[in-house]
């Protein structure tokens, strides 16, 4: 029993080292005792049959693909999956992921409540995602800089699925805008309806295609397909309510015009979320099966 708690202990001592040399990229052990309070001599002693075996390297940088196949055999509570650089990124993107759902739920309930206090946190909201963005897009770079081996298109693909979630919440911030600056109290019923359908299309999108990218569920794709078409549909009836409102609205007041120029604006941004998260889509089937995406723009596609 000792020995099995003294074999557990080291174990959680060791990873909590490697954590340090993979996300901290320490120059010496002494550095790395400190850090945890622990005997340059115990670190030493634990980082030895490793750096033999070239899994770390000096001046302590891991070998990540060494690693893992270091990591996979001992089991469950050290397991590569679990202390990977990816799985680290993925989880800040799993992070963002949340908080722009929120982001957009929070000013897209804004404009259906008329609610101009709420419109301006979800602007306040985008602030932390724009910074979720930039760290994701650091730790990229500290990733590629800790071991230049790495798989580097592969990397480089987190930092495209971080701008696209930022691209998302600058949408979000349209139904943000449209609040503060127009009256939303008076937006046709028929067209609040549409956009409230659309709305949940695309919350189930965006939920649906980042699973394809983080956990690999590519089967998917179907869903997030018929949910693009029942977007593209909702649009075009949203669009034609406006247009024969605007056909039954004089324009006496310059200001009216505007306000149906920025309510189409609201419809066409869901359309751009929709589109982003088919580029989500085709960026996890590269990632998951290498399968190159389309170089063909999409607005270009039949």
């Amino acid at each position: 029993m000792i020995m099995v708690y003294k074999m557990k202990k080291n174990n959680k001592t060791l990873k909590d080292i490697l954590d340090i040399i993979l996300y901290d990229n320490p120059a010496t052990q002494d550095e790395i005792a400190q850090k945890l309070g622990v005997s340059r001599r115990y670190v030493t002693q634990l980082l030895k049959p490793l750096i033999d075996k070239k899994i770390v390297k000096r001046a302590y940088i891991l070998d990540l693909k060494k690693y893992e196949e270091f990591a996979e055999p001992i089991g469950e509570d050290f397991s590569s999956k679990d202390h990977s650089a990816t799985f680290l990124i993925k989880g800040m993107l799993q992070t963002m992921e949340e908080h722009v759902l929120k982001q957009l739920k929070t000013a897209f309930t804004a404009l259906i409540e008329n609610n101009i206090d709420k419109a301006e946190l979800a602007m306040e909201m985008d602030y932390t995602t724009n910074n979720m963005f930039e760290k994701i897009r650091s730790s990229v770079d500290t990733v590629v800089s800790i071991d230049p081996s790495t798989q580097f298109s592969k990397t480089l693909i987190f930092n495209e699925i971080a701008y696209d979630l930022e691209r998302i919440g600058d949408y979000s911030d349209h139904f943000s805008k449209f609040t503060i600056n127009e009256n939303t109290e008076e937006v046709n019923e028929a067209i609040l309806d549409l956009l409230k359908s659309m709305y949940k299309s695309i919350n189930k999108m965006i939920q649906n295609s980042m699973k394809a990218f983080l956990n690999g569920e590519l089967s998917l794709k179907g869903d997030i397909m018929d949910l693009e078409e029942k977007i593209h549909s909702l649009q075009k009836k949203a669009l034609n309510c406006i247009a024969i409102e605007m056909a039954e609205t004089s324009f006496e007041d310059k200001t009216e015009s505007t306000y149906y120029i920025y309510l189409s604006r609201l419809v066409k941004s869901f359309e751009r979320i929709g589109d982003i998260c088919v580029e989500i889509l085709d960026a996890a089937t590269e990632f998951h099966k290498n399968i190159p995406r389309p170089t063909v723009p999409r607005s270009f596609r039949k």
